[in-house]
């Protein structure tokens, strides 16, 4: 068997197994062995591999950094870590194996009612639920599986000095005027209004799906897929939403060609107004003015708005948690795992120095959310206790809610690359979703 036929087999495998009721990795673990928080630092040891996407992190040694101040408190626990650029493809294939390192983030590919044959329970979702955010998201029969890194508000990372350029100062409350807007940027300063990364992928997914609730101002909003056939029927907030993104491709505000685009690029040419606006979680704030600060830009250029629609009179933004923090079933060292996880979230200071939302809830707003709070965004904590059914029915559908294939064709409709029409995309997407809400329980 060739290489790429290899390859081909084993994602295809992974796939399954992941996805799927069953995991082959998982026979001998014991789902009721939990990692429990240490009470005593100098009982705890043993060596630990943690998984991150963040493999800058990892190379310019910011990560070891952290790992210095963690042993100050856990001396007998060595830290490593392993950077992994395709996350999401390489660590759903491993988790065919029991070699998932010993902390990792849950991959989006693995279904919520499976938590439990691949990670360790970290305690009664009850018991964690007044100390952390988000822990709904992995909660499975009680018990919750993960901690969020952090949490991230969902709006457009735009540059505030090209926007007032062209005479924009106030944010846009509808869509049909943040469309204007986007043309109004393109006509008097020539920068790119919109950007989608349509390369990378990634930028369409997660951040336009995490912003169901935002429409709607509604923490139920994602929850209320399993109980919808017409996800994008007229009144939604995915029909709000795609249509939003399809008219800006549709009127030619985003890049010439989608399909050159470049996520890392992509953050100086926004520090340098060459772009004016991406969609993104308010993680990627300290992203863009550390872009900025390297070109020679001003920082506080770099601005965040809540999309462009209000409920009387009201600007929200949904509140959601990042990738989640777990401790592999299968780990020979879950008390020191554990340990990891919970001083990372609690002592480390990432979130803070992220610009991220604490998964603490003793912790404020970050100073990058600043205008948010000054401009009474509602900030919408959305609710996650319907994930495993909305997950069983966006994989039988093969829609992707959570992926980026579904949104590369509602782009290639809106700019003549595909044949279609947004209504007819809207019309068959919401034909696979009831048909799969029918046969998903089965």
């Amino acid at each position: 068997m060739g290489k790429k036929a290899l390859s081909a087999a084993l994602l295809a495998t992974a796939m399954l197994t992941v996805t799927g009721c069953s995991g082959g990795a998982s026979g001998s673990a014991n789902a009721n062995e939990a990692a429990t928080a240490p009470l005593n630092p100098d009982s705890v040891s043993g060596d630990i591999t943690v998984l991150t996407n963040r493999t800058d992190l990892v190379q310019d040694g910011t990560l070891k950094k952290y790992a210095a101040e963690f042993n100050k408190t856990y001396p007998k626990v060595k830290v490593e870590f392993e950077g992994i650029t395709d996350y999401e493809g390489e660590v759903k294939i491993r988790m065919n194996t029991k070699d998932y390192g010993d902390v990792l983030l849950i991959p989006g590919a693995v279904a919520k009612g499976d938590y439990p044959k691949f990670f360790a329970p970290l305690g009664s979702t009850g018991s964690m639920q007044d100390t952390y955010r988000f822990t709904d998201k992995t909660d499975v029969d009680g018990r919750a599986y993960g901690i969020a890194t952090f949490g991230t508000a969902n709006g457009f990372v735009y540059n505030k000095a090209l926007w007032k350029k062209a005479g924009i100062t106030d944010w846009p409350t509808t869509p049909e005027q943040f469309l204007d807007d986007l043309e109004t940027v393109k006509e008097k300063t020539g920068a790119t209004p919109y950007y989608t990364n349509f390369k990378d992928g990634w930028p369409l997914s997660s951040p336009w799906t995490n912003s169901v609730g935002s429409v709607s101002c509604d923490t139920r909003a994602s929850d209320k897929l399993a109980a919808m056939d017409e996800p994008w029927g007229e009144g939604t907030d995915l029909n709000a939403l795609d249509t939003l993104l399809h008219d800006i491709v549709h009127g030619k505000l985003s890049e010439k060609d989608p399909t050159t685009t470049n996520w890392e690029s992509s953050k100086s040419l926004l520090a340098k107004g060459e772009i004016g606006s991406m969609m993104l979680g308010s993680w990627a704030i300290a992203q863009m003015r550390d872009a900025a600060e390297k070109a020679g830009e001003n920082p506080d250029d770099i601005g965040f708005m809540p999309v462009p629609f209000q409920r009387d009179g009201t600007f929200c933004a949904t509140l959601v948690s990042d990738y989640q923090q777990a401790v592999n079933i299968h780990s020979d060292h879950k008390g020191a795992a554990r340990a990891w996880i919970d001083w990372f979230t609690e002592k480390s200071g990432y979130s803070a120095k992220e610009g991220a939302v604490s998964a603490l809830l003793s912790q404020p707003m970050p100073e990058t959310l600043e205008e948010f709070v000054d401009n009474d965004v509602n900030m919408v904590e959305r609710s996650e206790r319907r994930t495993a059914e909305v997950n069983a029915i966006d994989n039988a559908s093969e829609i992707g809610l959570n992926k980026q294939d579904y949104r590369r064709k509602l782009v290639d409709i809106a700019r003549g690359a595909q044949d279609g029409s947004l209504e007819s995309y809207f019309g068959e997407l919401n034909e696979r979703w009831a048909e799969a809400r029918r046969t998903a329980g089965s």
